[in-house]
């Protein structure tokens, strides 16, 4: 392990102990938001990890109480953009989404502790992980056709395999919020503990890792006995959403028609009309390439869903939409984004090999 993981001014501070190795992010007045530099450092952890003995398992967390990680670095992929280098994006990406299927991938068990905020690329770190932990302070989301993109890190491919039937849907195109128990609910998280229990979890790690078998479902089968302890089991049903969301977002496949419907429905209810201007500022363009990212990465294997990933953030870094979200959102804030097109009916289907 090189000696500068251990630094406090690091990006991503390593350490392992006991047979656990604790992977923490460390920009915390960034919300710890992920660039190249912390992507290659993680990945470098992960890579000793997988092959040393002594380590058992590893668990990934945030300093700071805003959250784990708020995603990418919103503000730095700005500026590359005016500088014109996208090259640099789109090996950030690619990294990036390298990364997020190593996890999954991962043959030691990964934990990872979601306190705070944690969106986009933090959830993407949090997809592949075995067991992921929030709070009563957890707010998930996937945000970003907000800002012209659309909900990468393999989401439109991973989430039919952990939310309800029209969530993946709801979720990508909407930028929902879960806050708490919604996120277990919605299957984004395993658990939700309260926040005083958390300085538990590493040493409780720490002292059964010795115990963990060495094939990784076993060794997680044991993980779950521990966190069954420490969880809070109240996780409230919601059948009236999960049917409206199902109604009107499972396998859509036109975004017109979803706004048509939302359209009317809303004269009667209100979630409807929420919904409805939540997804009129919007880029149009991003959200059709959400939902076409949706009908071609369901199912797939995952492999093939980052590959679609990597076709379409190429495809969206040259597009006007993705910076004039950022200026309007993040830069000026002046939340009047001028999308070209400005309407989902003068969108046109995107011609992408994926």
């Amino acid at each position: 392990m090189a000696y500068s993981t251990l630094l406090k001014d690091s990006k991503v501070i390593v350490r392992h102990e006991n047979g656990v190795m604790r992977i923490i992010l460390n920009r915390p007045n960034m919300i710890n938001s992920l660039d190249l530099e912390m992507i290659r450092l993680i990945k470098m952890a992960l890579d000793e990890a997988e092959v040393s003995e002594k380590i058992r398992c590893v668990i990934l967390l945030g300093n700071g109480e805003k959250g784990f990680c708020a995603g990418g670095d919103i503000k730095a992929i700005a500026q590359a953009i005016r500088d014109s280098n996208t090259h640099i994006l789109i090996r950030f990406f690619e990294e990036e989404y390298a990364l997020d299927l190593k996890i999954h991938n991962f043959p030691k068990p990964v934990i990872l502790i979601a306190n705070g905020i944690t969106m986009g690329g933090g959830l993407g770190l949090a997809a592949g992980a075995d067991i992921v932990v929030a709070t009563d302070r957890t707010l998930m989301a996937m945000p970003e056709t907000r800002i012209g993109f659309f909900p990468d890190v393999g989401a439109t491919g991973w989430m039919f395999t952990k939310c309800p039937m029209g969530y993946p849907e709801f979720i990508g195109l909407t930028g929902y919020e879960m806050v708490g128990a919604e996120c277990v609910r919605l299957g984004f998280a395993s658990y939700l503990v309260s926040r005083e229990k958390l300085k538990l979890i590493p040493q409780m790690l720490e002292k059964h890792s010795h115990r963990f078998p060495s094939e990784k479902s076993g060794a997680v089968q044991m993980l779950r006995s521990i966190f069954d302890i420490i969880k809070e089991d109240k996780i409230p049903t919601n059948a009236a959403m999960d049917e409206w969301v199902r109604k009107y977002f499972s396998g859509k496949t036109s975004l017109t028609k979803i706004m048509a419907s939302l359209s009317t429905c809303s004269l009667t209810t209100e979630l409807c009309k929420g919904v409805f201007q939540r997804l009129s500022e919007r880029s149009p363009t991003a959200m059709l390439l959400t939902l076409q990212l949706l009908r071609h990465n369901e199912g797939r294997a995952l492999d093939e869903v980052f590959k679609a990933d990597a076709v379409a953030a190429r495809f969206i870094l040259n597009h006007p939409d993705y910076f004039e979200g950022v200026r309007a959102r993040i830069l000026d804030k002046d939340d009047k984004p001028r999308w070209q097109p400005d309407s989902v009916e003068k969108v046109r289907p995107l011609e992408l090999n994926f």
